[in-house]
């Protein structure tokens, strides 16, 4: 009787344990779509951009400042929760391509943030102004996308 009572509880606290390893486990992998999720809009969203600055894509006043508005919109969210901690490559290998050197006590992560929101913020003033308006700040935008990626994103997944 002894043993079957050990036996249940054991096999309940294992159940518990696995479960809660999973849940742990999927909360880090939603993240990760969350934030690779956004980063497409972002894409979406200033890819045009970059062809106009480039001359690839015809300018068009409303098409930029459209873009460039949701841009902006973008960066108003709060999105630490898609930044969890062991949420890293090294933690999840070939699901994301984020570094751990993000969560570091020493990280610039923060900066680096701060220069991208300031960017889009500058080129929303001036993108439906006209190419020339547009394209120092479409530049300064690729600056601050290049410089996170330089420090915090592996080339391969």
């Amino acid at each position: 009787m002894m043993r079957m009572k050990l036996v249940a509880v054991t096999t309940a606290a294992v159940t518990l344990l696995a479960a809660t390893g999973a849940s742990h486990a999927d909360k880090l992998e939603d993240a990760v779509k969350a934030r690779q999720s956004y980063y497409q809009v972002v894409k979406f969203n200033a890819g045009p951009l970059f062809a106009m600055m480039k001359g690839s894509m015809d300018y068009d006043a409303e098409t930029a400042q459209t873009h460039a508005d949701n841009l902006k919109t973008l960066t108003a969210l709060k999105n630490v929760a898609m930044w969890l901690k062991g949420s890293s490559k090294s933690d999840l290998p070939g699901k994301t391509r984020a570094l751990a050197a993000i969560w570091e006590a020493d990280s610039k992560i923060g900066e680096k943030g701060a220069a991208f929101r300031k960017a889009v913020a500058e080129l929303a003033e001036a993108a439906g102004q006209g190419k020339d308006a547009m394209v120092e700040k479409a530049r300064a935008l690729g600056a601050a996308c290049s410089a996170c990626h330089k420090d915090y994103r592996a080339k391969e997944f």
